[in-house]
């Protein structure tokens, strides 16, 4: 993945050739740690008649007519780069689609397999190991470049989440292309001993952030949860370790961009939304999964330091990072996410208040009132609009909206 400011993730992933066939985060920041519990998710208090559900086939709608291609790819954005589909836009809308069929809308089903079956186009058939490119043209053609670990690993997840509403050879083949992502994280090289482990951002081994290693721990757990192969176990306890020992700023309660440079490193302390997002996701799963309750406390107090540190109280929304107070759809709505998986593991309703407000206040200012897509990014009164409409942020916007649509 890519940010536009701080290049901190570009797009990469891709689909081993596994026969699949193609049929089209206000202040007063949520100080309550009760209500843990194990129930699972919450009962739902709204449906399709939810004005979020609305808005998520709208969003699609809008994809379906201005990103989607006749390849089954999608391009980049509708204005600058309509040639060339992006690794983790494309497998972002799968994750989108996914979720629109989990809340019982199967007509979404054929585009997220087709898809699927378009991604082989990315993956590196070249190398046993395999791997997702970055980007592709739309076509299939020309995918090459660095392989990214962040790209790979919400690749697997997305897929999970798509084997999750699938049956038969369907389901198969999303279980093993998400081993397959997991396969190329820990045979590529890309985890070694600099800074004490730690999953590199790409093949160029230029830093190691925090969300590379996030999305990877999701995906190890998620595995083992399914497979009950240990390794997955063994490589999610090892990246969990190694983000508690690097990566976490006790000064805010926050996890910390990245490390890079020579020697021990250098460690950069901007703070992300999307990366606390992510870590949020990693320790409930890590609760669930390995019947550890302590990180559920660990995913709720970042929870409210997300809300205390990213959270603008005026404008009702999560700033970008740290050292941007902009706002961009899916960077910034994946703390939405966040919040909704706070809320189906406590009962919270606060957590639902904030991922609510937060999506409100996109909807509010980065919406194109016409065409119904999002704008990339504005600053929190709105002003500073840039105008192109990329893929991976209707991706993020369809998918948190129909999340929501379960509860409001």
């Amino acid at each position: 993945m890519k940010t536009k400011l701080f290049q901190k993730l570009i797009p990469a992933y891709v689909m081993l050739a596994l026969g699949f066939a193609a049929c089209k985060k206000e202040n007063a920041a949520l100080h309550t740690k009760s209500g843990i519990t194990d129930a699972g998710e919450k009962v739902k208090t709204a449906s399709t008649s939810s004005a979020y559900y609305i808005k998520a086939g709208e969003t699609h709608n809008f994809v379906y007519g201005n990103i989607l291609t006749s390849y089954n790819s999608y391009r980049v954005n509708t204005t600058t780069s309509t040639g060339t589909a992006y690794e983790w836009y494309n497998v972002s809308q799968i994750y989108a689609d996914a979720a629109m069929v989990k809340i019982g809308n199967t007509a979404y089903a054929p585009y997220m397999n087709n898809t699927f079956a378009w991604m082989n186009n990315m993956w590196n058939g070249s190398n046993p190991n395999g791997g997702y490119f970055a980007a592709a043209n739309i076509n299939g053609t020309g995918a090459a470049g660095d392989q990214y670990v962040d790209d790979n690993a919400l690749s697997g997840v997305a897929y999970l989440d798509a084997y999750d509403v699938t049956t038969g050879t369907t389901q198969i083949n999303y279980l093993n292309a998400a081993k397959a992502c997991a396969n190329w994280l820990m045979n590529s090289g890309q985890w070694d001993n600099t800074y004490g482990g730690g999953f590199w951002w790409n093949t160029v081994k230029e830093s190691k952030p925090t969300q590379s290693n996030g999305l990877a721990m999701q995906l190890f757990l998620r595995l083992y949860q399914i497979t009950g192969q240990t390794f997955y176990r063994d490589w999610s306890v090892s990246v969990k370790n190694w983000l508690l020992a690097n990566m976490f700023d006790s000064a805010t309660g926050l996890y910390i961009w990245k490390i890079d440079g020579s020697g021990a490193g250098t460690k950069h302390f901007e703070k992300f939304t999307y990366d606390n997002a992510i870590m949020t996701e990693a320790f409930l799963l890590y609760a669930q999964i390995m019947a550890d309750n302590s990180f559920v406390t660990k995913a709720q107090n970042l929870g409210i330091a997300m809300n205390t540190t990213l959270w603008n109280s005026t404008y009702h929304v999560y700033r970008f990072n740290t050292a941007d107070g902009r706002v961009n759809p899916a960077w910034c709505v994946w703390g939405s996410q966040a919040m909704i998986r706070l809320y189906q593991r406590d009962g919270n309703t606060a957590w639902l208040d904030y991922a609510q407000q937060n999506i409100d206040y996109i909807n509010s200012k980065l919406r194109n009132a016409t065409n119904l897509g999002y704008y990339t990014f504005c600053n929190f009164d709105g002003s500073g609009l840039d105008t192109r409409q990329e893929g991976v942020d209707q991706a993020w916007m369809q998918r948190t909206q129909a999340l929501l649509s379960d509860y409001r």
